[in-house]
């Protein structure tokens, strides 16, 4: 079915090196697409484009995109390979906990730089490169990665990190409304637990619990996120925009 085929799309995920990321890049890949990952590391780069080439055609450009200077780096660096990107996913994130009264400052400008800050420069930067891929029939996507931390209260100790993505959820709201007239689609997709190197600990000190209070009584696999992501991507989520989508097992509805 054409319906989910990304076949010659050009796709750019942000911390797709590992944990969510890597999973969307694969989708992505199984898909049809080219598909452009970035992380601080260049080393992470290597290793994530030799675990996915066998999917299909991948390029690793390191940036740290929580600095906005890195953003426009990054956006010249696909744009010297590739004439417009068709799919942004920003999906770069940390998270910090800690107890309330020990929470300190740079808890919240790591987290917000990198978490609310970097998808709004990055989706700036590349809105050239969106822009030339656009059409009324078949627009741009950008993604954002939120979580359910942003949609209710967290039982763990990660303020900076559930408001962040709260903040993230709002952002793609209004830029939903800005860049519909540009036929570009702005969703943001809101993960549960799934399993990646920011929810490793958790998951080790905890997971059997936390599992218990999925409605659906398991972790999010691989192909849960790959397949929303393929799907607000592809010609079967064209006509949506703003929204804020749970892929919790039903944990935040």
């Amino acid at each position: 079915m054409d319906l989910f085929d990304l076949t010659g799309k050009v796709a750019v995920v942000t911390g797709g090196t590992r944990g969510i990321g890597m999973m969307i890049a694969r989708g992505f890949l199984q898909a049809g697409a080219r598909v452009y990952i970035s992380s601080r590391k260049a080393d992470a780069g290597d290793a994530a484009v030799a675990e996915l080439s066998e999917f299909g055609t991948v390029v690793s450009i390191p940036a740290d995109v929580s600095k906005e200077a890195e953003c426009i780096r990054l956006a010249e660096e696909v744009g010297k390979r590739e004439e417009q990107v068709h799919i942004l996913v920003n999906n770069a994130g940390a998270t910090w906990g800690e107890d309330l009264e020990k929470f300190p400052e740079s808890a919240w400008d790591k987290i917000l730089d990198l978490n609310l800050k970097a998808p709004f420069f990055v989706t700036r930067a590349f809105l050239p490169l969106l822009e030339k891929a656009a059409s009324h029939e078949d627009p741009a996507r950008v993604i954002n990665i939120g979580s359910i931390a942003g949609l209710q209260p967290s039982a763990a100790r990660t303020y900076s990190y559930s408001t962040s993505k709260a903040a993230v959820h709002q952002l793609t709201r209004n830029l939903s409304k800005e860049l519909a007239p540009r036929h570009i689609t702005v969703n943001a997709v809101a993960p549960g637990p799934f399993e990646s190197k920011m929810m490793a600990a958790t998951l080790a000190a905890a997971g059997d619990e936390m599992t218990k209070r999925v409605p659906l009584g398991r972790i999010g696999r691989p192909d849960d996120m790959a397949g929303i992501a393929v799907f607000l991507s592809s010609r079967a989520g064209s006509y949506l925009t703003g929204t804020i989508i749970p892929v919790d097992g039903g944990i935040a509805t």
